[in-house]
């Protein structure tokens, strides 16, 4: 096929910030680090060396897409994760198919981990057709029907930062199959997340069910403390969107206060289902 590729300018990685503390961020699935720039800008003026790669086949061309599946995303999260392994404490923020990945991390390597924060996390992708897709994967009769999935837009409320995105004009649909892999591996692993752990949705959410949000919660059962926040401002690219400067200031105050003190294994956020204003 042929389709325009994504500008490499505005998709590049990142890296900002001083700080004997690190913050890793993951981006979502087709999207690049620019989506996570201003949560990086505002972690970095806290204090935080803030790093954010690009994902194996992202940032690029729908035909670069082709030769990559969620175990390379997996090595290339990894791989960023100890990178930083110089740092005091290293926190991994992740965006859609982004916090799957970091909660992979959680649970892969606990010692490395010292706090989440899943913004809008792929648990579920909205509607009906979705989740049939999903029940009916092994037959790959998406693929069949349907070998690429085009993309016109993002979900973003603010039009003027939606004109302004950078856009994969479509995908190959078998790289759903690897969406849904991460979904079943982090639901099954969910238990063994000890790390605190920040939950962030949009309700007004047009690409993952916020609902998702609050079933990781309620599976978080191991994790030291968990904070969960419901936004009303926005949709799906919370950081880029109008909510962007709450999440900022909710994921920053989170990590502030871990690194302000060692969270005990007994602790526990009183109030984790407490919405913030939008």
């Amino acid at each position: 096929m042929s389709a325009q590729g994504m500008d490499p300018e505005k998709t590049a990685p990142f890296e900002l910030g001083r700080g004997e503390d690190a913050c890793l961020l993951l981006h979502g699935f087709t999207g690049s680090p620019w989506e996570l720039r201003p949560l990086g800008e505002a972690l970095a003026a806290r204090g935080l060396h803030v790093r954010a790669p690009q994902l194996p086949g992202h940032c690029s061309t729908p035909e670069a897409m082709l030769g990559v599946c969620h175990r390379d995303w997996e090595g290339a999260a990894l791989h960023a994760l100890l990178s930083l392994r110089d740092h005091r404490r290293v926190f991994v923020a992740g965006l859609s198919m982004g916090a799957l990945l970091a909660l992979k991390l959680a649970v892969d390597c606990p010692e490395r981990v010292h706090g989440l924060a899943l913004i809008a996390p792929a648990v579920r992708l909205k509607g009906p057709h979705m989740w049939l897709l999903k029940r009916l994967r092994h037959h790959r009769l998406l693929e069949r029907v349907k070998p690429w999935v085009y993309k016109t837009g993002t979900d973003l409320s603010d039009p003027t930062v939606l004109a302004q995105a950078p856009i994969l004009s479509a995908f190959p649909s078998a790289r759903l199959q690897d969406m849904w892999t991460l979904q079943d591996a982090v639901m099954e692993a969910l238990p063994h997340v000890r790390c605190p752990t920040l939950v962030a949705v949009a309700e007004q959410d047009h690409v993952v069910d916020p609902a998702g949000g609050r079933l990781l919660v309620r599976g978080l059962t191991s994790a030291s403390q968990v904070r969960f926040i419901s936004l009303k401002d926005g949709f799906h690219i919370i950081p880029r969107d109008k909510g962007g400067p709450l999440l900022s200031s909710e994921v920053g105050g989170f990590f502030d206060r871990l690194r302000e003190r060692d969270v005990g294994a007994g602790d526990w956020d009183p109030t984790p289902l407490c919405p913030a204003a939008g």
